[in-house]
């Protein structure tokens, strides 16, 4: 007897097959696609003793037809070589409709075992099974699961055992159409054996000779099968004129539903006491017409809530040790001893992974909470509620989850996708999350409203912004679906679950899933980029300035420092602690978090004026440093690509040094405002300190201020976005068009509103 297997995870959506995989291969799992398309592969391993079992999960399909990407997915997959043998899992609570399924893979002639999961919701709907009666018609043993409390899944594997050790004398299961049916079977199967097909000789010919009768695209594309097509179009013709039948694949349908009611009239029973579940008297209230929507509402807000509220305090601290770590090494690390490779390690290695990581707490409370909806069966509900809206747009109920989450962050909302079923549903959706407004866009917001509009508008402002993205995303959603993804919308059979309990280890494997599939996939690329970003904004380095930095600086630190007597000053009437007398000491100067609580005290003339001169000094002083900041970032590879690129950018509003912040918002949207705030130096040598919001006012029109909002949110998206945005689509080709596409919009919505704004003269006048 060998000692490894392949075993194919085969069942319905819904059915419990992700718990009956987590209990026998727990964490000893792998997640990925399938090639060339965006359906999720997962597979595992297991030991039987010395037998190593490798489990592939396939997609939860209803049928091996090929109405949807899964189907297609299922279909090769089962068609191939290599399967030892083929496990069912069925949901015992509704056996009728699962069986459906299990003939279809009953037909391939691989050794299969049934698995009857579910088995404590039967018990309660009062459905009993004849066990032996069963295995003796499907020809597989057969084992009755909860895979939620993993009960019934040892004695899963002692038959799986069992199984696996007798599989040269696996059971033919007794399956009929019905005597002219299956004689026309019968008859394109001997043409299909005439033709010795070696590709296809481990799979019946019966197999695919009902699958052509079916007229099944899958099968019917196979060119190895194009001599046959007469014999199937003349059985197609006489079944026609047999049973008067307009269309055989649905007449195939019926008669295998005739079939797996034959064989359960005697093998399944209800008790007659059968009461209305649970589930229905929820739904009652949660799928209302009326209440659906706004209990969708506010389950989707509080998952929102919990995502980023729950996250935060782990965010802060991912943040703030990559913090830690990059002074750590600064300090241990001489700026002497190679410089370059120092900054790149700690400004970009560490900055760049650490730009990556601090996002992992939201991808893992936020599939977290997935996790309960899915479980739970409320998941279904939600796209049943929103499906009728959704379907106008040219997208599925399933959509508006991700579309909600985006609102975070479109990072995890993109990863949230793989929820929807259809392909093409799934690309549109992915394609126009980036326009959804994240949190990272909110301190561009939160900049320039406050510094451009009055506080009146600046709500209205606010929610404008929101709204425009939320608008132009279902608008081309609508135009996608017309055209890249042209198609009539996919009917989808729209199961309700019972609610259940989730369990614990369920949720922590899914967590523990999209976690490593985000640092591994998405991490590699952006520490990547971000490298690459860091040597733009940090090369060349200018070596000759427009003034004396160093030396005003110093000058200027000189100034801000405090003698021993304004010291003593200071320090009459106790104004100062001893805390704060050995921070002034230590530091030489006042800093602004000591000023502005010396401030709210009350000072005589000649302390104020101590505290207001050392301000203005350490002001002046990092001025002076963000001017230099700004002189060498001008000097720099992004620096001149925003200076070349200006004359392009002018048309909507823009200036080289908002034009290099746009491309440094590749990054992360946030790093707009940090770059803004390096290149207009927060003041100048010359003067106070003036806030970047002021220096904002001085140098841009409130229509130029609206036209930085509105690039920044219909633009490319971050990096981060952009590299979960090519592991979900599985195509380069995609996300590039993607990202070209979002550029296109952006500068051509941007260009409009300001040329229509400045020849009307719509807010054109500079306010500071």
């Amino acid at each position: 007897m060998k000692n490894h297997f392949k075993i194919a995870l085969a069942g319905n959506p819904n059915c419990g097959k992700t718990s009956i995989f987590n209990a026998l291969t727990g964490a000893r799992q792998h997640v990925g696609n399938y090639p060339g398309v965006t359906v999720e592969s997962k597979s595992g391993s297991f030991f039987i003793g010395d037998i190593e079992i490798e489990l592939v999960d396939l997609p939860g399909v209803y049928s091996l037809s090929s109405s949807s990407p899964e189907e297609n997915v299922v279909f090769e997959e089962l068609t191939k070589p290599g399967i030892d043998l083929i496990l069912n899992v069925i949901d015992s609570s509704i056996p009728r409709r699962s069986l459906y399924l299990t003939t279809q893979l009953a037909e391939l002639h691989i050794p299969m075992m049934l698995v009857f999961n579910m088995s404590d919701d039967a018990l309660k709907k009062g459905i009993k099974f004849d066990i032996p009666k069963l295995e003796k018609y499907f020809g597989s043993p057969i084992v009755q699961t909860v895979g939620r409390t993993a009960a019934g899944v040892s004695e899963l594997v002692k038959k799986l055992s069992k199984a696996l050790g007798d599989l040269d004398h696996h059971g033919v299961p007794m399956l009929t159409y019905g005597g002219d049916i299956d004689d026309s079977i019968k008859d394109v199967a001997d043409k299909i054996d005439a033709l010795k097909i070696q590709k296809y000789s481990h799979i019946p010919s019966r197999f695919f000779a009902i699958k052509l009768l079916e007229s099944d695209s899958c099968t019917m594309r196979l060119p190895e099968f194009k001599p046959v097509w007469g014999e199937v179009a003349a059985q197609i013709k006489h079944l026609s004129e047999i049973h008067a039948i307009d269309d055989t694949t649905t007449f195939m349908a019926d008669r295998r539903y005739a079939m797996i009611s034959g064989a359960c009239r005697d093998s399944i029973s209800m008790t007659g006491q059968r009461r209305r579940e649970i589930s229905d008297k929820i739904d009652a209230v949660m799928t209302n017409k009326f209440l659906g929507l706004p209990i969708f509402f506010a389950i989707i807000y509080v998952t929102f809530w919990f995502t980023f509220t729950c996250a935060q305090p782990f965010m802060d601290w991912i943040e703030a040790g990559f913090g830690w770590l990059g002074e750590f090494i600064g300090a241990h690390w001489s700026q002497q001893t190679l410089p370059y490779l120092r900054s790149l390690v700690i400004d970009g290695a560490i900055a760049g992974v650490g730009g990556v990581l601090v996002f992992l707490p939201n991808i893992l409370f936020l599939f977290f909470a997935i996790a309960i909806l899915e479980d739970s069966g409320y998941m279904s509900r939600a796209a049943f509620v929103m499906d009728g809206i959704m379907r106008k747009f040219g997208l599925q109920g399933r959509s508006f989850v991700p579309l909600i989450l985006g609102f975070g962050c479109n990072v995890p909302a993109i990863m949230a996708t793989r929820t929807i079923e259809s392909d093409r549903d799934r690309k549109t959706t992915i394609m126009i999350i980036p326009l959804i407004s994240c949190g990272a866009r909110l301190p561009i917001y939160a900049l320039i409203i406050p510094a451009f509009f009055a506080r009146q508008y600046q709500a209205g402002v606010m929610f404008a912004m929101y709204a425009i993205g939320i608008c132009i995303a279902l608008l081309g959603a609508r135009l996608m679906r017309s055209t890249f993804f042209k198609g009539d919308g996919e009917v989808y059979l729209m199961e309700l679950p019972p609610y259940r309990m989730p369990s614990a280890r369920s949720l922590l494997l899914h967590m523990w899933d999209r976690g490593k599939m985000y640092l591994h996939k998405a991490g590699t690329i952006i520490f990547a980029t971000s490298i690459i970003l860091y040597i733009c904004n940090t090369y060349p380095q200018k070596q000759n300035f427009s003034k004396d930095f160093d030396a005003q600086i110093q000058e200027a630190q000189k100034a801000g420092q405090i003698t021993a007597d304004e010291l003593a000053q200071l320090s009459v009437g106790a104004i100062l602690s001893d805390e704060e007398i050995a921070q002034i000491k230590a530091q030489g100067s006042i800093s602004d978090e000591l000023a502005q609580r010396l401030s709210e005290k009350k000072l005589t003339p000649a302390q104020k004026a101590i505290v207001q001169n050392s301000n203005i000094a350490n002001g002046r002083a990092v001025a002076l440093e963000n001017e230099k900041a700004a002189e060498m970032m001008e000097f720099t590879i992004s620096g001149r690509v925003g200076k070349f690129l200006e004359p392009v950018f002018r048309h909507i509003g823009f200036d080289w040094k908002a034009t290099t912040a746009a491309i440094g918002a590749l990054a992360a949207k946030e790093v707009f405002v940090s770059q803004l705030g390096i290149l207009y130096a927060e003041g100048s040598a010359d003067e106070e300190s003036v806030p970047l919001r002021q220096q904002l006012i001085r140098n841009y029109t409130p229509l130029q201020g609206f036209c930085l909002m509105l690039f920044s949110l219909l633009s490319i998206p971050c990096l981060a976005t952009l590299a979960v945005m090519k592991r979900e689509l599985n195509s380069w080709s995609l996300t590039f068009t993607t990202a070209a596409g979002l550029f296109v919009l952006a500068y051509s919505l941007t260009f409009i509103v300001y040329q229509l704004g400045s020849l009307f003269g719509i807010g054109t006048k500079l306010l500071g």
